[in-house]
This record gives C-alpha cells, structure tokens and sequence, in this order.
C-alpha cells in the first residue's frame, strides 16, 4: 500500500472510529485494514492507535499525525483540482485561528457570504488568544496583530491597520467626570485587556507631545468579550482596538473619551505558511478578508467622535 492510501484509510478509521468500517468505506478486508495499520506504525516507529477489542482512541502522537495527513491530502486534492485552471471550486476544510473577539465579530458573521462562494470548502474556527504553532495545530490561516513573523517561512499579509480606543458607556460618564487629559484616568475604573503588550502603561501622543501614563485596573482579562461586557454594563473604561468596539460605537452603546490623543497603532496580518504554490482555499479566504476590511474601513476614528459630543 503507498503512503497517500495509507493516510486515507488511517483518516478514516480515525472519522469513522473503526477499521473494519474504514476498510469496507476503501474497499479493503478487515484483516488487510489491520495490517495496513501495523505496518504503518511500523514504518513511523510510534503508536498512531491505541485499541482493545472494546474501543480505540487517538495517541498524542496519533493526532499530530492526523492532522500532518488532513493537510497533505487536502494539498494533494487541491494540486490536482488546480490542473483545470477554468474552474476555481477549493475543496476541503479551511483551518483559520484568530482570537476569539476576532473570531465572533468578523470571521463568524461572514461565512454566509463565504459558503455562498465557495460551498465545497468548510471551516474550522480555532479560537484561542494566544498563537498557536502553525505545524503542530494544523493551521492553514492565522490572523495575527502583530507586525513581522519571528519564522522567515511565515508569510504576513496586512489586513488593517487601526487604532486603540478608550471608551466607555453612556452612564458610565454620566455618573463620572469625563477624563480630559491621560493623567485623569487615574480617577477611573479601568477595564484592561492583559495579553496586550505592556497593558498597564497607556502611551499617549498629541501632535509633537508625548505622555506614558500607568493605570491601575479595576478589572483585568485575558479575553477582549470579557473586558467589553463590563464596558457595556457600565463598570469602567476600556483600552481595545477599534475593530473590536466599531460597532457598539457607531450604536451609540460606548462613547469614545480623549480623543485628541493617540495611543501606539495596531497592524492586523493574515499569516500563512510561505508556499510556492499557495493552496487556493487560503487565496480565495485571504482575499475574502482583505476585501472586507477596506469596506468595513477601521482605518480611524473619523465620524465617530460625533457621538462622544453629546455627553
């Protein structure tokens, strides 16, 4: 048996948790599936399956390999589909990691749209606030805010660059005085986002003016819908970028304060593993993507501080 047909049956006895029905789905005898799967073992000197005559599960290694094999056949299918250049259809599962801020308000809400263009390829939404490793997860787009890739074989597409904005609800300024310069923020309850780069200084400029002011906060997370959700509910003042907080601004649901200052940009990438011949389910969805951040324009602040004027 080649190598492509063994990571086909070892899928599925993996989707289908039996050899026997593995085999049957392939054409192979029980007996042949099992040995099959000796031999592949055999030849990667580990345990890919644990089993008894009762059930089986997944060794740690067994994953890895699981996932090396969904990728190398998906890569596979893709080359061959990509012969007949008349027809771009991508085929598969897209595997897309992001924060899970990220993941609700702009990755989950457009695969409608998505779907509509491409109906052969799924989604695989990996949620998680910090990176994970490319190889080891399977990744086949990651959506990153961070400028440069430490790994030279990591390619970074820009998707937006945006600012941070501090903001806070309608009543929660209506029972506190309005911060009018950084140094005020030290009478406020602050809502802190702590996997932020140096969460607890705020550096502020102004035209040729530069302020780095430390706050204290009142309430800390490591997740972005946490910090928001107290916004909302009036308990502070909240430091998150604007393609978190755009639309409960534009709803009038949080009310931007000093907005005459600047804090430290953000540049918002897709990355990707650097192919020569890139999978077309990752073009078509980083070209999605880029197309919908310059209609949804997260560039600035302008026409939202309109909203701050009337408390």
């Amino acid at each position: 048996m080649d190598r492509l047909t063994q990571m086909e049956l070892f899928i599925q006895i993996v989707e289908l948790g039996s050899i026997g029905r593995a085999g049957e789905k392939l054409g192979i005898s029980n007996p042949a599936a099992s040995r099959y799967l000796t031999s592949l073992e055999d030849r990667l000197g580990v345990r890919l399956i644990e089993r008894t005559t009762r059930r089986q599960w997944l060794t740690e290694a067994g994953r890895r390999y699981h996932q090396s094999c969904l990728a190398i056949l998906g890569e596979v299918a893709e080359a061959e589909a990509s012969l007949n250049e008349s027809v771009v259809d991508p085929k598969g599962t897209l595997r897309v990691t992001s924060s899970v801020s990220f993941a609700m308000l702009h990755i989950a809400p457009c695969l409608p749209e998505f779907n509509l263009r491409y109906p052969n390829l799924a989604v695989e939404i990996v949620a998680a606030n910090r990176y994970p490793d490319f190889i080891e997860a399977g990744i086949d787009v990651a959506i990153r805010t961070r400028e440069h890739e430490a790994d030279s074989g990591i390619t970074a597409r820009r998707l937006v660059e945006t600012t941070r904005v501090l903001a806070a609800s309608p009543g929660y300024l209506a029972s506190h005085p309005r911060p009018l310069v950084p140094e005020d923020l030290a009478d406020h309850r602050m809502l802190v986002y702590n996997l932020a780069n140096h969460p607890f200084t705020l550096n502020f400029s102004r035209g040729r003016e530069n302020r780095s002011i430390a706050i204290q906060s009142m309430l800390q997370s490591n997740e972005g819908q946490v910090i928001c959700s107290a916004a909302l509910a009036g308990h502070g003042i909240l430091i998150q970028p604007l393609y978190i907080v755009h639309g409960d601004i534009t709803a009038g649901r949080l009310v931007p304060v000093l907005t005459d200052w600047d804090l430290p940009r953000l540049t918002v990438n897709l990355a990707y593993q650097s192919r020569r011949n890139q999978p077309a389910k990752i073009r078509v969805f980083s070209e999605f993507m880029v197309n919908r951040f310059k209609r949804l324009d997260l560039e600035k602040m302008d026409g939202l501080t309109n909203a701050s004027t009337n408390i």
